[in-house]
């Protein structure tokens, strides 16, 4: 059987060793996506006020312990919340509270340590803003769309939401305020993960309506709308990557490599958009992944100072 997702390597529950169940039940490749987005948020918010990253290490540091504790506990409490459905489907039936590795009863009190500390953190150590922020981001995740995976098809928005709050919250952290040039990166993120999670939804479409969840390519059988949503979102996503030079918070370095890499994805969403295949689904799913660090490292390497 074809792994079109990379994910941690699925070992028997009496081969699984403690560090490869734990790194699973906070979704560790996850987490990393969130403390990098952070701190590519934080980094991007710096300017001649606040002072260089050297002056800010300590505040850094602690923006992303209560981050990715944040992070992490909102992972447990996602795989507590749905443990029934994850031993339902192929590809998580092998995870932790399914496989029976942890107790639901463990996982919830590691679940909610973590987010707890994470917003105290974030709270007592960097600000109240990215407390709240991290707040906003563990209820919406929690409550609202994970419950909405299971009665609307409209929870892959929903769910990017939460998804694209990290690199704000790095901002926040490094400018102590939320204003428009943070809200670009929100929403590169946001549209970034439309097209991700289309190509994993097409992926797994049997696996998630054997589990009961209602995705997209569940409900859009032929994938007409499915397609549609990953080429409109990728076209949105190349119009919010400039905008970033527009406001002067990138250079030209920046315009042209945030012009080529979304031209390359969106290559691969007509394609998958064109025909629905595992193939190009598979191909989207990787064109993305490679994307997000290059878009990310070209932040990095040509801030302007604002």
């Amino acid at each position: 059987m074809e792994k079109a997702i990379p994910q941690l390597e699925k070992t028997k529950k009496s081969q699984a060793t403690n560090w490869e169940i734990f790194s699973e039940l906070i979704k560790l490749r996850l987490t990393a996506l969130v403390l990098i987005t952070t701190m590519v948020g934080f980094y991007a918010g710096l300017n001649s006020e606040t002072g260089g990253l050297a002056k800010n290490l300590i505040k850094l540091g602690l923006a992303l312990l209560g981050t990715g504790l944040l992070a992490s506990g909102a992972a447990v409490l996602n795989q507590y919340l749905e443990r029934e459905y994850d031993s339902k489907m192929n590809r998580t039936a092998e995870r932790p509270l399914p496989s029976g590795s942890v107790g639901p009863e463990a996982a919830l009190l590691m679940g909610g340590a973590f987010s707890v500390i994470g917003l105290l953190i974030l709270s007592a150590w960097v600000n109240l803003l990215v407390a709240v922020l991290g707040a906003i981001t563990l209820v919406t995740y929690i409550f609202v769309y994970t419950p909405l995976k299971r009665k609307s098809e409209w929870n892959t928005i929903i769910g990017a939401i939460p998804g694209a709050l990290p690199p704000l919250m790095g901002w926040a952290a490094a400018r102590g305020e939320v204003d428009p040039f943070g809200w670009t990166l929100f929403g590169i993120l946001f549209f970034w993960q439309v097209p991700h999670f289309m190509a994993i939804a097409w992926l797994y479409r049997e696996d998630y309506a054997k589990a009961g969840f209602v995705m997209l390519p569940n409900v859009d059988r032929e994938g007409v709308r499915t397609g549609r949503q990953a080429v409109s979102h990728t076209v949105f996503l190349i119009i919010a990557s400039l905008v970033p030079f527009t406001m002067q918070l990138f250079g030209t370095a920046y315009l042209f490599g945030a012009l080529l890499l979304g031209i390359f994805f969106l290559v691969a969403a007509v394609s998958f958009s064109a025909n629905l295949s595992r193939r190009s689904a598979r191909r989207l799913f990787f064109v993305s992944i490679i994307y997000l660090p290059l878009l990310l490292g070209l932040m990095v390497m040509d801030k302007l100072a604002i």
